[in-house]
């Protein structure tokens, strides 16, 4: 299935005033008036990324009358992530999010929400730039999860750990090296596990925002381990030591 559009200024800007959630709105290079500013306004309010965009690209999406102006809409609600927090919170549970920088692959994004969602996470927490949008294709990628977990969009990275902190959840960051092991980690807290890139993972400054990092020993030689596995991986061992699997195996 195709990610819905909404084509033209005033649609756009209907959009965001009724609180329509949205992936990302496209706005034409050089493009100007009234009508934008108020757009550009309730997006930053929102947090909705905007994406300056030649108008080729915005041809190449639709060939009706956009006005210089198109959004793509979102197939689940965006929440603040204090929200979110307040909400794990009060109903008596201990927070467990994931904190997702810089994955720009659906597919991955889609594994990483199945596998939070199968291992007792709450919450997917997204920053709303350099990172996969959430549209049909990593709903189908994680199975429905991205239905079932909640979602906080968030404007930068650094301020959402600040957050995290003042609410007493911990971040831990993954990383190939370096790191202690996942055991080591005392996941039974109020934790958010903070992810990477495909690529290039996270950046030494990020690491340094976090307040444990934690490495998955693998086979002597090889490079990585793909982050919607890692990620799984971590999110098994943090339900292992919850009990929240197998704790009436025999």
């Amino acid at each position: 299935m195709a990610d819905q559009l909404i084509i033209g200024r005033h649609p756009v800007l209907e959009a965001l005033r009724a609180g329509r959630p949205l992936n990302r709105i496209f706005l034409q290079r050089h493009a100007s008036g009234d009508i934008l500013q108020e757009i550009l306004q309730l997006a930053k309010e929102r947090q909705v990324p905007v994406k300056q965009v030649p108008a080729e690209k915005l041809r190449r999406m639709t060939r009706a009358t956009h006005q210089g102006c198109i959004a793509l809409a979102s197939p689940v609600v965006y929440l603040e992530l204090q929200q979110v927090i307040s909400y794990v919170v009060e109903k008596g549970e201990t927070p467990l999010f994931i904190l997702v920088e810089g994955v720009t692959d659906v597919r991955n994004l889609g594994a990483i929400a199945r596998s939070a969602h199968c291992f007792g996470a709450q919450a997917l927490i997204l920053p709303g730039k350099d990172t996969a949008p959430i549209n049909e294709q990593a709903i189908k990628a994680s199975a429905g999860a991205l239905e079932q977990l909640m979602v906080a969009r968030i404007t930068h990275t650094r301020a959402a750990i600040q957050e995290l902190h003042l609410n007493g959840i911990q971040v831990i960051a993954s990383s190939v090296k370096e790191g202690c092991l996942p055991r080591q980690v005392d996941w039974t807290q109020p934790v958010a596990l903070l992810v990477g890139a495909e690529d290039q993972g996270l950046s030494d400054a990020e690491l340094k925002l976090a307040d444990r990092v934690v490495t998955i020993p693998i086979q002597a030689g090889f490079d990585s381990l793909n982050v919607s596995v890692a990620a799984g991986i971590l999110l098994y061992e943090a339900a292992m030591q919850r009990n929240q699997l197998f704790s009436s195996s025999k």
